[in-house]
């Protein structure tokens, strides 16, 4: 990590110390360019148009969140965020490509091909009032499209190390809350009181977890001591809001440390109550292994640049709450092919009261799982259908998972490996050889139907 910690020193001297840091900010830190590491070289050229737009115009335009943060770890950040004083009306009339949305922020979106700078208006102090634009319920904000200043802006910020501010007219950093000081210390900490602040959005404590595992950040004691308490209100956050969480938490490359992250705190439980019950069962030393083996996967191919999706991550989290409800049906009766389909079916049903699954994926998670006992049933007529469908191979490598988790299927896994690995004269004679012994059955003739 870069901070050019000498310089950076020699301009902190009024850097807020931990025990001062509350709602009320003083004089902000001003970085010069010679005393940090970020260089226009390494925002995208999107974002720097944005920027020179905005300054060029007469706003006030600067680099927020987790890009800055970011650059000055000496990563590269996955996108660049804007603040502005500029608001979405005045942004839209300067940008054609410019599409406004939200409204619980209202943002404006600039398109530059795929890439997408984002652009919020500086955010105003809140309050209890009840208006059209500045809403708080309960202390949690539900509407928040008040517009202020930097130094407003600032407050209203999560953690400190999201509250630096790349100014583009002298490409300084303004630091308001000690930021830097806690990117040297590797410490999240949240701007203001933390009860507070967890109860106005119940997902920060999310969001803390996440920053904590992604950046190898140790949460500080007074962020920390709440957060537990605090993510039981994720219950007032809804299903569809927490699966783009769930995304952001398990699919950005630190997948098994959030994992564990989670479990520590208790939270896990509030997002899938059925699988970490199970996982809590003494002798779910195979299922612990099965959630562990798909966390660490997705994180190798992430780390490869290999595509990633939500469905087989949920088909994995969720296979043990399937498995014991297969098993319960199979004992009372119903054949194996029934029970993985409606199992699969009230699984899943269970499961989106809590955190949503976007039915384009559920249907590819229930795909998965339904393949399961055919591929057990490896050797007959069916193989080559079964080669053919479109959710083999992720129902091929679902089976190795659990393979490799311990479960008694390692023998169909090799199996079916083999078969792929042979060449074509191969796979032609195991699918098309028929089985022994078996009776040619006779056409009979139909009578015609009586006139």
């Amino acid at each position: 990590m870069v901070l050019y910690a000498a310089l950076f020193n020699a301009h902190n001297s009024k850097t807020l110390r931990s025990q001062d840091r509350d709602c009320t900010i003083g004089e902000p830190q001003i970085i010069p360019r010679s005393a940090h590491n970020i260089s226009r070289s390494n925002i995208s050229s999107g974002a720097l148009k944005v920027l020179y737009t905005l300054n060029k115009a007469g706003y006030e335009a600067f680099l927020v969140g987790g890009g800055v943060r970011d650059l000055l770890l000496g990563t590269t950040p996955k996108d660049f965020d804007v603040a502005t004083n500029a608001h979405p009306e005045e942004i839209r009339k300067l940008f054609r490509n410019c599409r406004l949305i939200g409204r619980r922020f209202r943002l404006a979106h600039v398109r530059f091909g795929r890439d997408v700078v984002e652009v919020a208006t500086f955010r105003g102090a809140t309050s209890d009032a009840d208006d059209e634009d500045h809403l708080k319920v309960n202390g949690r904000i539900v509407r928040d499209n008040v517009y202020g200043t930097l130094e407003e802006d600032a407050v209203r910020r999560d953690f400190s190390i999201n509250c630096l501010y790349y100014n583009i007219a002298d490409f300084s950093v303004v630091d308001f809350t000690g930021g830097m000081a806690d990117l040297q210390s590797r410490i999240l900490r949240l701007i203001g009181d933390p009860e507070t602040r967890y109860r106005e959005d119940p997902v920060r404590t999310l969001r803390a977890l996440r920053f904590a595992a992604k950046l190898g950040f140790r949460i500080d004691p007074a962020s920390e001591v709440p957060l537990a308490r605090a993510a039981e209100d994720l219950a007032e956050i809804s299903p569809a809001r927490l699966f783009e969480e769930i995304l952001k938490l398990f699919m950005e490359g630190s997948a098994l440390k959030t994992f564990q992250l989670l479990r520590q705190y208790g939270v896990f439980e509030l997002l899938f109550p059925e699988t970490n019950a199970c996982l809590n069962d003494e002798e779910a030393d195979v299922a612990r292994r099965m959630v562990e083996r798909a966390l660490e996967n997705t994180d190798a191919r992430i780390q490869e640049g290999k595509p990633v999706t939500p469905a087989f991550l949920f088909a994995a989290l969720l296979w043990e709450p399937l498995r014991q409800d297969v098993e319960a049906m199979i004992a009372r009766g119903m054949s194996p092919f029934q029970a993985y389909d409606l199992a699969g079916v009230d699984v899943i049903a269970r499961q989106v009261e809590h955190v949503a699954l976007p039915k384009r994926f559920s249907v590819i998670t229930r795909e998965i799982w339904e393949m399961q006992p055919r591929l057990q049933r490896q050797r007959g007529a069916r193989v080559k259908q079964i080669l053919s469908r479109t959710r083999f191979r992720a129902a091929y490598d679902f089976l190795l998972l659990r393979a490799e988790a311990g479960e008694p299927v390692a023998e169909a896994a090799q199996w079916w490996t083999r078969l792929q690995e042979g060449g074509e004269v191969e796979q032609s004679d195991v699918v098309e050889t028929p089985k022994r012994g078996r009776r040619r059955r006779r056409r009979r003739n139909r009578r015609p139907a009586a006139q």
